[in-house]
């Protein structure tokens, strides 16, 4: 499976992260996903990837709000 097919896995897939380290697993999957699109995009700049990397870049913001949240507090 190539990444661009991870990624949009990861975008389908439900977000429910119960625990701390599953946040923390799942933060550092999508910014692995967005750095690998990241690459490709690089090559061949097409904006279909750019959307994709902006819609996972949004996951990543909410799950790591929610990480900082609970370690604030």
């Amino acid at each position: 499976m190539d990444i661009l097919d991870q990624a949009l896995e990861f975008e389908q897939r439900k977000m429910t992260f119960k625990t701390t380290s599953e946040r923390i697993e799942a933060s550092r999957e999508v910014k692995r996903l967005i750095l690998g699109v990241n690459e490709i995009y690089k090559q061949n700049k097409d904006a279909k990837l750019m959307d994709l990397m902006k819609r996972l870049t949004v996951i990543k913001q909410k799950i790591e709000k929610r990480l900082k949240g609970r370690l604030a507090a």
